[in-house]
């Protein structure tokens, strides 16, 4: 999960966020950037390659909370083009649905998804992209792979926290788990 500093209205300060996160569990979007071809069949999968708190690298998916009154949609679009970029065009219909709901905890296990900062609640979203997709904020670069490439061993070792796991379900939902 990414994090960043806003000057929105209702966004907490980090002593806040951080007394929030010991308190109650926090929302969040993951989205899994897909292309699509003519139809509408899952061609690549666009994974982040980012740079953790603690140093390491590692593959993720796009992520962030969830505004203080702001709306589910609102919040995809605003982190998609905070990690992709503002020409990158997604489709996210009015009424998004999500794939799945991953529920992150800061104890290891109870769950595959761990956040060590939180407990988190996930709305999983796979969202078409069409546009040019140029990385931001603290994102290094996106990597766009063939649904096999995505699910291999090898792009699954760099992604942390579970989200693995929750390509995996992504790839699965659309028809594309080789």
């Amino acid at each position: 999960m990414t994090e960043i500093t806003e000057t929105t209205p209702g966004w907490l300060s980090p002593e806040e966020l951080r007394s929030a996160r010991a308190r109650m569990p926090i929302l969040y979007v993951d989205a899994v950037p897909v292309r699509v071809d003519d139809k509408g069949t899952v061609t690549h999968i666009g994974l982040l390659l980012r740079i953790g708190a603690d140093g390491t690298v590692s593959r993720a998916l796009v992520s962030g909370r969830v505004l203080y009154h702001e709306r589910v949609r609102d919040a995809l679009m605003r982190h998609l083009e905070k990690d992709l970029g503002p020409t990158a065009l997604p489709h996210v219909p009015a009424t998004p649905q999500p794939f799945t709901i991953a529920e992150y905890f800061p104890t290891q296990g109870l769950t595959p998804y761990h956040d060590p900062r939180q407990h988190a609640v996930s709305l999983a979203y796979v969202v078409p992209v069409a546009g040019d997709c140029r990385p931001r904020q603290d994102a290094l670069d996106l990597v766009w792979f063939t649904p096999q490439e995505a699910s291999s061993p090898t792009v699954q070792q760099e992604m942390t926290g579970g989200q693995g796991i929750l390509l995996k379900q992504a790839l699965a939902h659309v028809g594309r788990l080789p």
